[in-house]
């Protein structure tokens, strides 16, 4: 079920969960500033965040996210529901709907077809393998370069690369335009699923992002 929304008082945070979220947020604020430019570039209110661990980054940008993990640490985390709507209250998101499914992305999840809007695959294998039938025609998947989803992405016909985030110090931006020189292999490889699995990680990219944007088109 989905948390409760926050009312009257706030709880003080679990030491444990302050801690645990410290640690996911070590580069103060760096992902919520990702998820943020993100969101101001799509139309999305429901998110899927498998192999999220405790990174509630993506409750300060978007209203209503379904977490996924198999960490103990995160369990237990997602547990202090109080105490998680209290970071996203500092975080000056009051009032969000989350909630956390311990389980491994790669089985089957309570969620329906197209359920979503968008997809997070952040650091945490090849997600959009196993959760795109969730994921509504039309919407998004934001995937990172090194554990090789964006990669993955970029030869699933299922998907169409719309745009990628570029960083200049702090900030974030989503670039739309000359998108086909981000996905140039450094050395000269024919990119397919085999070659991804037997790696385990992503292609070597002439011209890297902070992140890859693609949209669900079948």
């Amino acid at each position: 079920p989905l948390n409760r929304p926050l009312c009257h008082s706030l709880r003080s945070v679990k030491d444990s969960t302050r801690k645990l979220w410290e640690r996911q947020d070590a580069h103060d604020g760096d992902r919520a500033r990702l998820f943020h430019a993100v969101a101001a570039h799509v139309d999305a209110t429901t998110v899927l965040y498998p192999g999220s661990w405790v990174d509630i980054a993506a409750s300060i940008a978007w209203p209503d996210v379904t977490y996924v993990d198999t960490d103990g640490n995160a369990e237990r985390f997602f547990a202090d529901s109080a105490g998680v709507d209290e970071l996203l209250v500092e975080a000056g998101a009051a009032n969000r709907r989350w909630r956390f499914v311990p389980s491994d992305y790669t089985q089957p999840l309570p969620l329906g077809d197209g359920e979503v809007d968008l997809l997070l695959s952040c650091y945490a294998g090849f997600v959009s393998e196993h959760c795109t039938e969730h994921l509504r025609i039309g919407g998004w998947l934001l995937a990172t370069a090194s554990h090789g989803d964006a990669a993955m992405a970029s030869i699933d016909p299922r998907y169409r690369l719309v745009g990628v985030v570029v960083r200049n110090g702090d900030r974030y931006r989503v670039q739309d335009e000359d998108l086909e020189r981000y996905t140039v292999p450094k050395t000269p490889v024919v990119v397919t699923k085999d070659l991804l699995h037997e790696r385990g990680r992503g292609v070597g990219w002439t011209r890297p992002a902070a992140a890859y944007l693609f949209q669900r088109v079948g």
